[in-house]
């Protein structure tokens, strides 16, 4: 492990900080593992305490997940807007999947797996962002209005996050991905909504 050098006397506070231990942290994530990675190792790089690391994540897991957030890039500040709300769920599913490219898809699923019992962490953003679709897709005359649980918003997150850690994330690899996006979208997401609506999308 090798430690993140600094100059002696400087101190570091606030963004410059947290930049510091995020990519100390994906620094500790690729070279031993989500399984091997320790606050005390993230903390040691980083050359700061651990308890400046639990000020702002309440765990390992959460460390992790912005750290892969930091390298893979910020997300959508937006969902896509293409004039339907099929085209907007696959556009939305797309950039999401493009933007994780990036990640080991094995890293993913360790970190997911000391996440199952805090749902939400990696798909709320997704859930208020397909909130917004279907905002959309009323005001257009798509769906008459509807009241769709929060657990439907998450699905299509939910399912593309699965088919893309079953690959490896290489460009030839997301272009397979197309179908199986496709797949969630006009098998499942747009039937599921339309049962929340008096009138089904097209």
């Amino acid at each position: 492990m090798e430690a993140v050098s600094r100059p002696a006397g400087t101190r570091r506070r606030g963004a410059a900080l947290e930049e510091v231990i995020l990519e100390a942290a994906w620094a500790e994530l690729t070279e031993v593992g989500f399984d091997q990675m320790t606050i005390t190792g993230v903390a040691a790089r980083a050359q700061t305490g651990k308890q400046v690391l639990y000020r702002r994540w309440p765990n390992r897991a959460h460390l992790a997940v912005a750290a892969v957030n930091h390298h893979a890039g910020a997300p959508l500040t937006a969902p896509p807007d293409t004039g339907s709300l099929r085209g907007d769920m696959l556009a939305l599913l797309d950039a999401a999947v493009r933007r994780m490219s990036s990640v080991d898809p094995a890293l993913i699923r360790s970190i997911l797996a000391a996440l199952l019992a805090e749902d939400g962490t990696f798909t709320g953003t997704m859930r208020s962002q397909v909130a917004v679709l279907l905002e959309r897709a009323v005001a257009r005359g798509e769906l008459a209005h509807a009241r769709v649980p929060d657990r439907v918003l998450s699905v299509p997150a939910v399912l593309a996050r699965h088919e893309f850690t079953l690959l490896a994330g290489s460009e030839s690899e997301l272009e397979a991905l197309h179908e199986p996006l496709v797949e969630i979208v006009d098998q499942v997401f747009l039937p599921l909504v339309s049962a929340y609506s008096q009138k089904p999308p097209p």
